[in-house]
């Protein structure tokens, strides 16, 4: 080919793979190696920002953006050297084509999460502040394309500008807008349900508006071709939900939950994928839009779409697409935007893109009655911007309707909204948390006919069967009845996952129960079949927090439920060597964070098999039952509770009251912690009377299933020896903070207290549960987390003795 008398050569296309560098080859002249390179930089650069802006509580998809951006011309692709040696002209074409392959599997995602009855039911005010969230910001987009025309973008076509340019600005990134209400703990509130529902609609007129933008930019300028494109696509989403929704709802019936998924259903569903982006491409309005389609059409209940997901989102979501934001970012130059007519527009582009958002928003929820602040919040939610935004953007620069310079605006743009979204809230929004105060804050109490309601966690199935068997065990005899909250913690991640829970707590409040949803989390089916073999009533919930704030839910669920105890299942479980393997550290802070803030008693469960691997039926409960008692409030609240077990008839309990011989205390000997004796020595010191007074009432004295020993002690080793030997034991009960100076040296887990830590090591029994137990405690810092109202009764468990 030749250009003005020159021969213009095209670079030849790179080969896949090299021979090596000891055969003289550079792995970056070659497709494969360097696509590897691209994509670990592009990981290990975005995960690092994602950290770096953690603090800020910012969505990943900023870190995405922006590392985008830094790869790009605007700041490391400065660096001539840089970008064409990690960024050449010639891998383009590949990095392009897995980048949208990665991006057509996560549009595909975002279908499976979106579902259409859910947006069929939304109220008027969702639906209004969506459609006017749209509408102004869509006009405003309209007036700013006028302006953009007559400035940067002189030439390009009307009326495909016009609806880019309106749909940029009149776009909510729904999955980005669900992640930052988690993480506001603001889903359940009447601003998360709102922005949910209403960015659920306008997520689906963008794709609309979207596919209407596409089909007028193409390159033949005669209006049937549009036409004809809008028709086509019509008649692919009519195809999709006549003949590919039978067929998908044919795979997901014959997929049950518990059973593994027909390979041959994952490989059909994910072949519809690509063959549906082949369809919409031919057609003429991306490849993305038919990956979408068939998302939505995938029939929502049921395990088949949750095990889609499992089986893509990591690989599609961690590798593929970051490539994407690079690919982005390559073309985004921040240098184009210079002078002071450039920064003017961006200003204006910014300006018109928040005030139609959020004017629009607040108008009408004014008119709907939502209060001022509220309708504020809500404005600067919907106008939360992301990965549909650019999609939006780089289709525009690829079609030659946005320039260089206009690219850069929009996407700063988009930026910019998202980035102030979290902050500004954060500022304007604190939802009102009054909750009234209650009485039965504790197992001891002085009315022990009354209710008492427990409020069970746990993580996975391995907790479960304790659990449950420990819930059968507390329900007594008397009159009063056991009511069971059962929590399934789930941590709240960047995993698109993550996203379809979220969906979950929007529709059944956080935490959430609700008897008539049919698709029930697996996790407390078992519960739900306890419920129906006994008399205690269990009602699923379900926690979805990051782990670093789960516990406000839990505390919080505690309060609003008027729980006597939190149960927590501890942070370690037992291998089958005996050995005792920790979760992780975000789970122990948990439980030490529950600790400090709760509203009422809380046992952590050392869990080693109670019962068996399976529920045991009432008839069948056998247990022998410990209580080592030293004294203090947390042992006369393991007490309480003890004695509430062993009104069971197949629960023996033994109650062993370590004493120290007079003129002595069991606080003495060196434990190896002395912050640790302090505290103990200041909690423990109240009451000797009140210890006696428990092993004098009625529940106690006249319970043939209850033996007490008195022992005297002069070390520890008297204690260990003591507690060493009783190996028929299944559940030990022990105070939290006993008057007893550490059985141990040294203890990594302060939650436990210096009992339940010997108690828990690996070194003293491989076969017997602890339960830890902690009284109320009054001063427990929960008012940082919810107001309570005042009231007039008493709440303290010393008003409340058995």
């Amino acid at each position: 080919m030749a250009t003005n008398g020159t021969a213009k050569v095209c670079p030849a296309p790179m080969k896949a793979t090299s021979n090596g560098s000891f055969q003289g080859d550079n792995p970056l002249d070659f497709a494969l190696p360097l696509l590897i390179l691209q994509i670990c930089l592009v990981v290990v650069f975005t995960r690092t920002l994602a950290l770096i802006l953690k603090p800020l509580r910012q969505p990943r998809v900023i870190a995405e953006i922006i590392g985008g951006i830094l790869l790009g011309p605007s700041a490391l692709g400065r660096s001539t050297k840089f970008l064409h040696r990690v960024f050449p002209a010639r891998s383009m074409t590949v990095l392009d084509t897995v980048a949208n392959i990665g991006l057509l599997f996560f549009l595909f995602l975002v279908g499976l999460e979106l579902d259409i009855r859910a947006i069929r039911r939304t109220g008027k005010q969702s639906l209004g502040i969506a459609v006017v969230g749209i509408t102004f910001p869509f006009v405003l987009g309209i007036g700013t394309s006028v302006v953009l025309r007559s400035t940067i973008s002189k030439g390009v076509d009307h009326a495909p500008f016009l609806v880019f340019m309106g749909v940029s600005l009149s776009i909510t990134a729904f999955p980005v807008l669900a992640r930052i209400l988690a993480e506001l703990k603001l889903l359940t509130t009447d601003v998360g349900r709102m922005a949910m529902s209403a960015a659920a609609v306008n997520d689906v007129a963008a794709w609309i508006l979207l596919a209407l933008a596409i089909a007028l930019s193409g390159d033949n300028t005669s209006p049937l071709v549009s036409v004809w494109v809008l028709l086509c696509g019509c008649a692919f989403v009519a195809a999709a939900i006549l003949f590919l929704r039978p067929a998908l709802a044919f795979m997901a019936r014959r997929s049950l939950g518990g059973e593994p998924v027909n390979e041959l259903y994952i490989c059909i569903t994910l072949s519809l994928v690509l063959a549906a982006g082949f369809v919409t491409d031919t057609i003429g309005i991306h490849a993305l839009f038919g990956a979408f389609v068939v998302g939505i059409v995938v029939p929502k209940d049921g395990p088949f779409g949750e095990i889609l997901i499992e089986k893509i989102e990591d690989l599609v979501s961690g590798l593929f697409l970051p490539l994407y934001f690079v690919s982005s970012g390559l073309k985004t130059n921040v240098a184009t935007i210079s002078g002071g007519q450039s920064w003017g527009l961006l200003v204006l582009v910014i300006f018109n893109a928040c005030f139609g958002k959020i004017l629009g928003t607040v108008v009408v929820s004014r008119i709907f009655k939502v209060p001022m602040r509220e309708a504020v919040v809500l404005g600067f939610l919907m106008n939360t911007k992301g990965l549909v935004e650019l999609i939006v953007l780089n289709i525009g620069k690829d079609r030659k309707v946005l320039n260089d310079q206009t690219f850069a605006i929009l996407v700063l743009m988009a930026l910019f909204t998202t980035f102030i979204t979290t902050p500004i809230v954060t500022a304007l929004y604190k939802p009102a948390r009054k909750i009234a105060s209650y009485t039965h804050r504790t197992v001891q109490r002085r009315g022990p006919d009354s209710e008492f309601r427990i409020l069970a966690c746990f993580h996975s199935t391995r907790n479960i069967p304790t659990m449950i068997n420990l819930i059968e065990s507390s329900r007594g005899t008397r009159r009063g009845r056991l009511c069971v909250y059962a929590m399934h913690l789930m941590e709240l991640s960047e995993r698109s996952s993550a996203i379809s829970m979220v969906h979950k707590a929007r529709r059944n409040g956080l935490p959430f129960w609700n008897k008539k949803r049919t698709h029930k989390d697996q996790m407390v089916i078992a519960f739900e079949a306890y419920q129906q073999l006994s008399s205690v009533s269990v009602r699923p919930m379900t926690a979805i927090s990051p782990l670093n704030s789960i516990h406000e839910d839990i505390c919080t669920s505690a309060h609003q439920k008027q729980v006597a105890m939190i149960l927590l299942p501890f942070h370690k479980y037992q291998r089958l060597d005996g050995v005792m393997e920790s979760l992780g550290h975000s789970f122990h802070l948990v439980n030490q964070r529950v600790i400090r803030h709760a509203p009422c008693s809380v046992g952590i469960l050392v869990d080693r098999g109670l019962g068996g691997t399976s529920q045991v039926s009432a008839s069948h409960v056998s247990y022998s039952i410990a209580i080592p008692f030293f004294g203090g409030r947390d042992d006369r609240e393991a007490l309480a509770y003890g004695v509430r077990m062993a009104e069971h008839p197949g629960i023996k309990l033994t109650v062993i009251n370590f004493v120290a011989p007079p003129g002595k205390s069991l606080l003495d000997w060196n434990s190896g912690d002395g912050a640790a004796t302090v505290q103990i020595n200041e909690i423990t010191q109240d009451g000797k009377e009140d210890n006696d007074q428990l092993f004098s009432e009625p529940n106690f004295t006249e319970n043939e299933s209850i033996s007490y020993e008195k022992r005297v002690v002069e070390e520890k080793a008297g204690i260990v020896a003591k507690l060493t030997s009783m190996t028929n034991t299944n559940l030990f009960l022990v105070g939290r903070m006993s008057a007893v100076a550490g059985l141990t040296e040294r203890s990594d887990c302060p939650e436990l207290g210096p009992v339940g830590s010997f108690l828990a090591s690996s070194e003293f029994s491989t076969t017997a549960s602890v339960l830890v137990i902690q009284q109320y405690n009054p001063t427990a810092n929960f008012s940082a987390l919810a107001e309570e109202e005042a009231s007039e009764l008493s709440d303290g468990p010393d008003d409340a003795p058995v």
